[in-house]
C-alpha cells in the first residue's frame, strides 16, 4: 500500500489516540512502542476475536466456502452470486473474511471447477467413436461444402414441402450421432443455458481453439438443443402446410363460385320463368307441360341441366374433397414426416395414433391402396362417408383427414412429439407434483391467498358481512355523502361535472411532463411485452404477420376510422404510405399520445 493511501488513516488514528489517551490518562506517544512486540498485537487480536465470537479461517472453512462457490457457479458464471456465496459461508461460520483478492481467486477456481464438472457430466459416458464424430461436426464436409454444424444451424424456416423434408433430414442426422437428450438433466438449467448461449455465439473456427472437453461438451449441448429446435420447427411447419392446404381448397371453392355467377344468374332466371309458367297453368287449368313448353321451352331446361349439375357439385363439394386435389404436394413430405417423428397421447388405444401407424406402414411398404380394415374412430361421419363412398376406400381422403386431425390435436397439445420442447404434454409445463407438495407444506406457493379454500371463503364472507352491515348503518343514518335512503329506496346524487380551474391547470401541467410518443411506436412496444400482434394471423395461411408495421397501421387506421385515403404514414414519420390495392394516401395527422406510467 502506498504512502499516500496510508496518510489519511494515520491522521485519523492520531486524533483517536489523543481522544482515548485523554480519557485513560496516558501519553499518546507511548502507542508508538505498541507494535514493537509482535506478541502484544497477537494477544489483542485474539482477545477481540473472543469478544466478537469470531475466529480466523481454517482449511475446513475455506473448503466449505469453496463448495458453496462451486454450487453457485454451477448455475451461473456471474461473479457477484459466486462471491456472495463465499462471503455468506464465512459469515455463517463466524470466520473473518479474507482479503478481496483471495475471495476473487476462490470464485475463479469455483467457476472453473463447476465448468469442468458440467463438461464431464455431458461427455463422460460417450464412446471414443462418438467423440470423434462430434469433432467432425467442425470440419468442412465435401458432400455439402460446409461444416455439418453450420448446415444444422442454417435449416430453412419458410413453410414448404421440400423445406420440411430438409428438416427431417437434419433431425435424422442428429439422431445418428447417438447423443441421448437426457444428458441435459445432468447439469443445472442455469449452466445449461449458459452453455447454449456460448455455443450459439461460437463459430466453428473458434470452437476448435477450445480444450477438448469444453469443445465436445459444447457440441453435445448444441446437438441436443438443435434436436429440440428443429423438431419444434418441423411441427410448426407441418401445421402451417396442412392449414395452407385447406385454405387453398376453400379459396378454390370461392373462386369457382365466383366464376359461375353468370351461369347461376341464368339458371335462377330460368327457374323463375318455370315457376311463373307452372303458376299460369295451375290458374287456367291448362296442361302444365304444354304451358311450360310454350312459355319456357323444354329444350332450354334440358340444355342447362349439365351446367346446373356442375354448379351444384362445386358448391356442395367438401373441403376434404377439394384438399385432395393437392394430394400430390402432400405426398412430397408426408412419408418423411411420419417416419421421422413419434407421436404420443394420453388416450389409451388412441385411434388417431393407430391411423398414423397405418399410414407409416403404407409408406414403408410402398402401398397406395388402403387395407380392408383401417382405424376410423377418429374420423367424423361425413369424412367416413366420403372415404368409403360406394364401397371404395379412398387413400387420399383418409390420409388428408387423418393428418388434418393430427394438426388440430398438436395445436391443442392433446398429442405431443418425442424430443420436442414446445409440443409436449401440458403438465410438463407445470411445477412437478413433488415440488408443488413441498411448496404447499412450507406455504411458499405465493398465491396471495390462504391455501385452505374453506378458511379463505369464511374470511371473505365475514369481511363482506361486515362491510354490508356498515353500509346499511351509514345509509340509514344519512352518513353516506351524496347517498340517501328514502322509503327503502337508495338514491345516489349525481356528481357535479364542474371541475375546479385549479385542478384543470394542474392536470394540464402534469400531462405536459409526460413525453410524447407516437401511437404506432407504443403499439410495437406493447407487442414486445405481450406478443398480441401474433394473434392477427393470415386468413388463408394462418401465418403470423411478416410486416408488423403494416399490420399495426391497418389496425390503428381501422380503430380510428381513418380509412384508406386518410392514413398517416404510421411506419415512418408522416410520409405517404401505400396499402394493398389502394393508391398512395395523402399525409394525415400524426397520431401521438402522452406516455404515462402504468
Amino acid at each position: 500500500m502506498t504512502t499516500q493511501s496510508t496518510l489519511p488513516l494515520v491522521r485519523a488514528a492520531t486524533a483517536v489516540l489523543n481522544y482515548i489517551a485523554e480519557q485513560v490518562g496516558s501519553d499518546p506517544d507511548s502507542f508508538e512502542r505498541y507494535a514493537r512486540r509482535e506478541e502484544t498485537r497477537s494477544n489483542h487480536v485474539a482477545h477481540l476475536l473472543r469478544y466478537l465470537e469470531m475466529r480466523s479461517a481454517t482449511a475446513q472453512d475455506r473448503r466449505a466456502a469453496l463448495l458453496s462457490a462451486i454450487q453457485a457457479a454451477s448455475v451461473t458464471d456471474k461473479g457477484l452470486p459466486i462471491a456472495s456465496a463465499i462471503i455468506t459461508t464465512f459469515r455463517e461460520r463466524r470466520v473473518l473474511l479474507p482479503v478481496a483478492n483471495a475471495i476473487e481467486r476462490m470464485g475463479l477456481l469455483a467457476r472453473t471447477i463447476a465448468r469442468r464438472r458440467a463438461e464431464a457430466a455431458l461427455i463422460s459416458d460417450l464412446t471414443p467413436e462418438t467423440l470423434e464424430t462430434l469433432d467432425g461436426l467442425l470440419t468442412v464436409d465435401p458432400a455439402i461444402g460446409q461444416t455439418r454444424l453450420h448446415w444444422l444451424k442454417s435449416a430453412p424456416d419458410a413453410p414448404g414441402a421440400m423445406n420440411l423434408v430438409g428438416l427431417t433430414e437434419r433431425i435424422a442426422y442428429l439422431r445418428s450421432l447417438g447423443i441421448n437428450p437426457r444428458l441435459q438433466a445432468r447439469i443445472p438449467s442455469g449452466r445449461w443455458d449458459q452453455m447454449v448461449r456460448e455455443g450459439d455465439a461460437t463459430p466453428a473456427w473458434l470452437a476448435n481453439d477450445f480444450t477438448a472437453s469444453r469443445r465436445r461438451a459444447t457440441l453435445v449441448v448444441q446437438v441436443i438443443k438443435l434436436g429440440q429446435k428443429l423438431t419444434d420447427e418441423a411441427m410448426t411447419m407441418f401445421i402451417k402446410l396442412i392449414g395452407r392446404l385447406f385454405s387453398k381448397a376453400n379459396n378454390r371453392k370461392k373462386q369457382r363460385h365466383m366464376n359461375t355467377r353468370a351461369e347461376t344468374s341464368k339458371a335462377l332466371r330460368l327457374f323463375l320463368d318455370t315457376i311463373v309458367a307452372l303458376q299460369t297453368a295451375n290458374d287456367t287449368g291448362e296442361d302444365a307441360i304444354d304451358t311450360l313448353n310454350r312459355q319456357v321451352g323444354w329444350y332450354r331446361l334440358l340444355q342447362i341441366k349439365p351446367g346446373l349439375e356442375s354448379i351444384v357439385e362445386n358448391n356442395s363439394a367438401s373441403s376434404l374433397a377439394l384438399a385432395a386435389e393437392q394430394y400430390g404436394n402432400l405426398r412430397k413430405y408426408a412419408a418423411a414426416f411420419l417416419q421421422t417423428f413419434s407421436f404420443q397421447s394420453r388416450r389409451r388405444h388412441d385411434p388417431l395414433l393407430a391411423a398414423i401407424g397405418t399410414l407409416r406402414s403404407l409408406y414403408a411398404e410402398g402401398r397406395r391402396i388402403l387395407p380392408e380394415r383401417v382405424p376410423v374412430a377418429h374420423l367424423s361421419k361425413s369424412d367416413r362417408k366420403l372415404i368409403f363412398e360406394k364401397g371404395k376406400r379412398d387413400r387420399r381422403f383418409y390420409e388428408i383427414a387423418t393428418l388434418a386431425l393430427l394438426r388440430d390435436r398438436l395445436r391443442s397439445r392433446d398429442v405431443w412429439v418425442a424430443g420436442s420442447r414446445a409440443f409436449r404434454p401440458i403438465d410438463e409445463h407445470l411445477i412437478p407434483k413433488p415440488a408443488f407438495d413441498v411448496l404447499k407444506e412450507e406455504d411458499k406457493l405465493g398465491l396471495g391467498v390462504q391455501s385452505d379454500g374453506e378458511a379463505w371463503l369464511n374470511e371473505v364472507q365475514q369481511m363482506m358481512d361486515f362491510n354490508l352491515k356498515r353500509l346499511a348503518y351509514r345509509a340509514r343514518n344519512g352518513k353516506l355523502e351524496g347517498v340517501r335512503l328514502e322509503a327503502g329506496t337508495l338514491i345516489v346524487t349525481p356528481h357535479s361535472r364542474d371541475v375546479p380551474a385549479a385542478a384543470e391547470d394542474l392536470n394540464a401541467e402534469i400531462s405536459e411532463m409526460y413525453p410524447l410518443v407516437e401511437i404506432p411506436d407504443l403499439l410495437r412496444e406493447v407487442h414486445q411485452w405481450t406478443g398480441f400482434a401474433d394473434q392477427f394471423t393470415h386468413v388463408r395461411t394462418g401465418d403470423v404477420p411478416q410486416n408488423l408495421s403494416a399490420m399495426l397501421a391497418g389496425v390503428l387506421a381501422d380503430g380510428t376510422n381513418l380509412g384508406p385515403n386518410a392514413w398517416p404514414e404510421l411506419q415512418k414519420g408522416s410520409a405517404p404510405t401505400r396499402s394493398a390495392g389502394c393508391a398512395p394516401s395523402m399525409p394525415g395527422p400524426k397520431l401521438i399520445a402522452r406516455r404515462k406510467p402504468a
